[in-house]
């Protein structure tokens, strides 16, 4: 997703030290005090993820409890590591665990992109892919992919060919579908179709929007594809509880309406097949401000790990949700971030898409499903 109606820019409240040849060592030592002084809500912002930064002092401080429900899954001695950048709007991370990589999609670039756990070699998966957004694995293995340039959600087989899951709805062009979950009991696929591929030549092809933004679900065993829901202004992350009773989805629908609130929904999963009783699960206001999620993911311990951004140093990153909504943890990146999956062998470590860096690092808890 790339809510397209501005990027706002904020100032870094502290001014470049590094030229200090008019400056007394005293200035100097009490303009750093200043800054240590300053809100540590900039520290993401300021850290350098470069080859030659220094090491990071334990605990990390922009992994940050704002609950002590948040405390079990905070590990103390591991850092934020950046394993990518050079993206121009990374996206759509997923795990594959038999083949023990992450692969992501670069939208404006037209490329899938893959991280190798064994060595951390990264290399073009597959290009071009129709301005791929949103990818998982089946439980067959099979990778899925939003393209947002076709209108289209695909799935690519075995011996490597495409097969169309769906590009349209009532004889009209689908939207530009942007992410996709997959139901382990009966093999379904769920996923959200919000547009914003087609708002842009930048992430697709611009054109005109026929369909009102929805979620669809996909039959595993007849193909047949159903609307689950349409209250929603823009559906776009989106992921299942742990045991599969909930969907939670997040809405960027105030990209682009301005009534739309800045919040995750949740439905009860009837049956595998429908939703119903839709209702705000959090919102995400901060302090006052507000940004928007995007992807989403659920740990076993039914926690929402939700990607944020599109507000500034401090907000922007990762907030983790207890099962009744409260926010209880942040994850501060330097960037708006996208996305994000669990995964590495033991699903323990997150995987976060932010703008044109990939980021990771190790929790103590688990990815609640394969991708």
């Amino acid at each position: 997703m790339a809510p397209a109606n501005g990027n706002p820019n904020h100032d870094h409240p502290l001014k470049s030290l590094s030229n200090t040849s008019d400056v007394s060592r005293r200035a100097f030592l009490g303009a750093a005090a200043g800054a240590v002084a300053i809100s540590q809500s900039i520290s993401a912002f300021g850290r350098d993820y470069g080859p030659n930064a220094e090491p990071v002092r334990y605990p990390d401080p922009d992994i940050v409890s704002l609950d002590p429900r948040f405390d079990k899954y905070k590990l103390g001695n591991t850092p934020i590591q950046r394993i990518h950048q050079g993206n121009l709007w990374a996206e759509g991370p997923a795990w594959n665990s038999v083949g023990r990589y992450l692969i992501w999609s670069d939208i404006p670039n037209d490329v899938q992109r893959r991280w190798i756990n064994d060595d951390g070699h990264v290399s073009t998966f597959r290009q071009p892919v129709g301005n791929s957004n949103g990818n998982t694995f089946d439980y067959q293995g099979r990778q899925l992919s939003c393209e947002h340039g076709n209108r289209r959600l695909v799935r690519y087989e075995y011996d490597g060919k495409v097969t169309v899951l769906a590009d349209q709805w009532q004889n009209k062009p689908l939207n530009a579908p942007n992410d996709v979950v997959v139901h382990p009991h009966d093999g379904s696929i769920w996923f959200t179709d919000p547009g914003y591929g087609s708002l842009m030549n930048y992430e697709g092809n611009k054109g005109e929007l026929h369909l009102k933004e929805a979620v669809y679900r996909i039959d595993g065993q007849t193909g047949k594809m159903d609307i689950v829901t349409d209250e929603i202004f823009k559906p776009n992350g989106l992921c299942f509880s742990p045991d599969y009773r909930r969907l939670y989805i997040a809405d960027t629908g105030s990209s682009h309406y301005p009534n739309a609130p800045k919040n995750i929904k949740v439905w009860d999963v009837v049956d595998n097949k429908k939703l119903a009783n839709g209702r705000e699960f959090t919102s995400m206001e901060l302090d006052g401000k507000s940004g928007l999620a995007d992807g989403i993911r659920a740990d076993e311990d039914g926690n929402v790990w939700a990607s944020a951004g599109w507000v500034g140093d401090g907000y922007d990153g990762v907030h983790i949700f207890a099962p009744n909504g409260d926010r209880i943890g942040m994850i501060r990146l330097p960037e708006i971030c996208s996305n994000v999956c669990f995964g590495g062998p033991k699903r323990n470590r997150l995987f976060m898409t932010a703008s044109q860096s990939v980021y990771a690092v190790y929790v103590e808890t688990r990815g609640a499903h394969i991708s």
